[in-house]
């Protein structure tokens, strides 16, 4: 696109031309657009022959050009020729050829999001994750895949997001490696013997008497009593207590759809099992490859856990009756303090009892308190930060000062109210007739 074509028509006749007609070919073949005519009737070739009596051939090239092709300029074109007959002059033989122009057009964007999020953060159970690349633009369609790291992903193709997670599953209860504890010291590795069957974790009751859970088939005994019991392994709270390989597998489906002018949109889906041990800090790229890039577009992220939460309030001293606003103003982690993805979800909640409006708890960066009562003073709110790879919070508290204004017009009230009270409507009466004869 943006290229000057040249389609050139070559052809050889021993008669006299009339005529070349160039056609675009439109709307699959119905239409046809004339673009270009040569009449010989008035640009007539000679021929220098040596014997009259022998009629030379003659090679003729028609050339027509194209200036910054767009894409509607896609699509067959043809040449079509007229000779005049050698038996008579009024009649015309007519041949034609065609020839077919394709247009590619590289990718306009790229782009890289996460399927179904914001999410919350599960610790007890493991969840499929899916990276969606969306590339639109491109003619003919792009090749797409991911890379993690650098490192070219393996996938394995799929035709459906069931089918995805279902083998997703069956792969993770597959596969049991654990993580090794070379691989971050600071985690603490998890015994065999709190794992079921299919690594399913098992719940730690301290009031039932230890027992040793290994694998092993249905059906067979309890282990003896010489079986080795393995004492209780404390877990951290920071990660997940599920455990799984350390080599997920990755699946595949592409989508592709026509845009109106012609070029594909392609949406490149990879899922896998999310580990938020190592998928933490990964980095995964989106490539494309496309005849008229000249080197491949890409888009990266970095997964990662929320962390360093940082909070803002405004007014910064509030009065009885201010709308105060909470903000989540960003996160304080790393050179790229602001950017945390999947895109986290914001959870605001009071700390002992519902927000102002009733409601248990908010959701988004920002929770608007309005008209504000002395009541709340010294409350304090909580948000809570999480995405599947983690989560975080932090609190804050409220800080009612009372409202001069308020509290000025409700002892001026209670004044008259009192006088009121103690003069009668008569004495009040010329009171108020005393005032105006001094005004």
């Amino acid at each position: 696109m943006g290229d000057t074509v040249t389609l050139k028509c070559n052809f050889r006749t021993d008669g006299n031309l009339r005529e070349i007609v160039w056609f675009r070919v439109t709307e699959g073949g119905t239409s046809k657009q004339k673009i270009f005519t040569y009449d010989a009737m008035y640009n007539t070739n000679f021929s220098h022959m040596e014997d009259f009596r022998r009629r030379e051939d003659l090679v003729y090239q028609s050339t027509v050009r194209l200036p910054e092709v767009q894409m509607e300029d896609d699509g067959p074109y043809e040449c079509h020729v007229g000779i005049y007959d050698r038996t008579s002059r009024e009649k015309v033989v007519l041949a034609s050829g065609s020839i077919t122009l394709n247009v590619m057009s590289p990718p306009k964007s790229i782009s890289v999001i996460a399927a179904n999020q914001p999410a919350r953060f599960s610790r007890y159970e493991a969840q499929n994750f899916t990276l969606v690349c969306i590339v639109t633009g491109g003619k003919p369609t792009p090749m797409v895949y991911f890379k993690r790291d650098g490192e070219l992903i393996e996938v394995h193709a799929s035709t459906s997001s069931e089918k995805v997670e279902s083998r997703g599953l069956l792969a993770a209860k597959d596969n049991q490696p654990l993580i090794s504890r070379e691989l971050d010291e600071t985690k603490v590795q998890k015994s065999l013997s709190f794992l079921g069957p299919y690594s399913e974790p098992v719940r730690l009751d301290k009031d039932r008497p230890q027992r040793s859970y290994t694998s092993r088939a249905p059906g067979q005994e309890e282990p003896s009593p010489t079986t080795e019991v393995i004492p209780e392994t404390v877990i951290s709270r920071e990660f997940p207590r599920w455990v799984l390989s350390s080599s997920p597998l990755y699946f595949f489906n592409q989508t592709q759809s026509e845009l109106h002018d012609g070029t594909m949109e392609v949406q490149a889906l990879l899922t896998w099992h999310l580990n938020p041990q190592l998928d933490n800090e990964a980095l995964f790229s989106c490539e494309v490859k496309h005849p008229a890039l000249s080197m491949p577009m890409k888009a990266e992220v970095t997964l990662s856990a929320p962390k360093g939460l940082k909070l803002s309030v405004t007014p910064s001293k509030a009065k009885v009756g201010d709308t105060v606003r909470f903000k989540v103003e960003g996160f304080q982690v790393g050179p790229k303090a602001n950017e945390v993805f999947p895109e986290p979800l914001f959870t605001w909640t009071r700390v002992g009892g519902s927000l102002l409006d009733g409601s248990e708890e908010r959701f988004g960066k920002v929770l608007v308190l309005d008209r504000v009562p002395s009541e709340l003073n010294g409350s304090m709110y909580r948000c809570t930060v999480q995405n599947p790879l983690g989560t975080t919070n932090t609190h804050t508290r409220l800080i009612v000062f009372e409202n001069p204004r308020i509290k000025k017009k409700i002892k001026h009230l209670n004044l008259a109210d009192s006088g009121r009270a103690m003069l009668g409507p008569s004495l009040m009466l010329q009171l108020l007739s005393l005032t105006l004869d001094l005004t």
